[in-house]
């Protein structure tokens, strides 16, 4: 099929199925507004699954339509153009589910990949910890093997969307006395048991996304380990390494979204007459065509097994530009985003904002990337 069919084909059913109950998700539930509409936005995974949406890179071996990489970039914008609404799915389908494909085993690949293609099973992430900051290495949560089952013990923080989750991926320290990269173990943990517990922690925006995930003795079966005893930060890494996939091209889509929300509203109050802020929307679509094609060169250089600099750049690059889009979004509501408002243009704007202060903090601060550009793509000491 070429691009031009497809991209047809996606747009025509995204024209027909986000109607009618799923109109109402159209644009939302984006970085920022994951509570919206949360059980209607699982009810719509399984709608993209009857579709055959899911699982577009995976294998076809593993349920998948194996769609070469320009087919799933052309899928990601014709996706965010038509509206489609934040991936409840997201982190099954193109973190964990690739690397179950990669390095598990095939009972793993038997057990856990069909709920994900079928957006039957949710999955959030456990690797922030209280203490660790942006270092993944620092982990103090405990696991170890008891009468034929792993037990967990710790706390996991900043967890996306736990409370809406079934299953929970969990880097653990397995050796004791263990420091560092050494030592830590690769769980698949289910969270409906005994011993575990998720709070969620209230924003200032009065939203709860975000949650800390408790483990008092949490258990896992023997056959959950991805990897073996001790190899988890290798399995980490390789996780990390599909978090810069074709969906990136997804985001770069919602960014040009918010962007457009942006003009629209400087048009609409007159802020668009100020040549300054003329200059500062045209520099922001300046910087997301750079954005768009550091992706590209990117995921076209993603079968080395090397990361190339593109890649080490990307997370640094795109949180400082969505940062400056917030605070572009802000000047250009003026005193109207100083309250919070029930217009839907306004409050889409703070959200914006208030979501992208985040950006240069979370999955690894802004002085964290630097230090890895620095370390990893210009050789510099440490």
């Amino acid at each position: 099929m070429n691009e031009k069919t497809f991209r047809a084909e996606v747009a025509g059913w995204m024209t027909e199925h986000l109607t009618g109950e799923f109109a109402c998700l159209r644009h939302r539930g984006g970085p920022g507004d994951e509570e919206a509409f949360p059980a209607l936005r699982k009810a719509w995974e399984q709608e993209l699954a009857s579709g055959g949406w899911i699982g577009l890179s995976w294998p076809e071996a593993h349920g998948g339509r194996e769609l070469p990489l320009s087919l799933q970039l052309a899928f990601h914008e014709e996706y965010v153009r038509a509206g489609g609404p934040g991936r409840t799915g997201h982190i099954g389908e193109t973190l964990l589910a690739p690397t179950l494909i990669a390095l598990g085993t095939p009972e793993q690949q038997r057990r856990f990949l069909p709920g994900i293609r079928a957006g039957r099973e949710f999955w959030c992430q456990g690797y922030s910890e209280p203490g660790a900051g942006s270092d993944l290495a620092a982990i103090t949560t405990r696991c170890w093997q008891e009468d034929g089952v792993w037990r967990i013990q710790g706390q996991k923080v900043w967890t996306s969307l736990a409370h809406e989750s079934e299953w929970i991926f969990v880097l653990a320290r397995s050796t004791p006395g263990s420091v560092g990269r050494e030592g830590l173990t690769f769980l698949l943990v289910p969270l409906a048991q005994d011993g575990i517990e998720i709070q969620p922690i209230r924003q200032m925006t009065g939203e709860a996304e975000f949650n800390a995930v408790f483990f008092d003795g949490a258990k896992t079966d023997a056959g959950c380990v991805v990897g073996a005893p001790g190899d988890g930060w290798r399995v980490a890494m390789a996780l990390l390494g599909f978090e810069r996939g074709a969906s990136t091209l997804g985001q770069q889509m919602h960014f040009i979204h918010e962007l457009q929300l942006v003009v629209d509203v400087a048009r609409g109050n007159g802020a668009a007459r100020d040549p300054v802020v003329r200059q500062r929307i045209a520099d922001a679509w300046i910087g997301l065509e750079g954005l768009r094609h550091n992706a590209t060169r990117m995921l076209s250089s993603a079968e080395s097994s090397r990361p190339r600099p593109e890649t080490l750049i990307y997370k640094y690059a795109w949180s400082n530009w969505h940062r400056d889009l917030g605070q572009l979004a802000m000047d250009v509501l003026g005193a109207a985003g100083d309250l919070r408002s029930d217009d839907d243009a306004v409050r889409r704007l703070q959200q914006v904002f208030f979501f992208s202060r985040a950006d240069t903090i979370y999955a690894g601060t802004n002085e964290i990337q630097l230090n890895i550009i620095a370390e990893r793509a210009l050789a510099m000491p440490r």
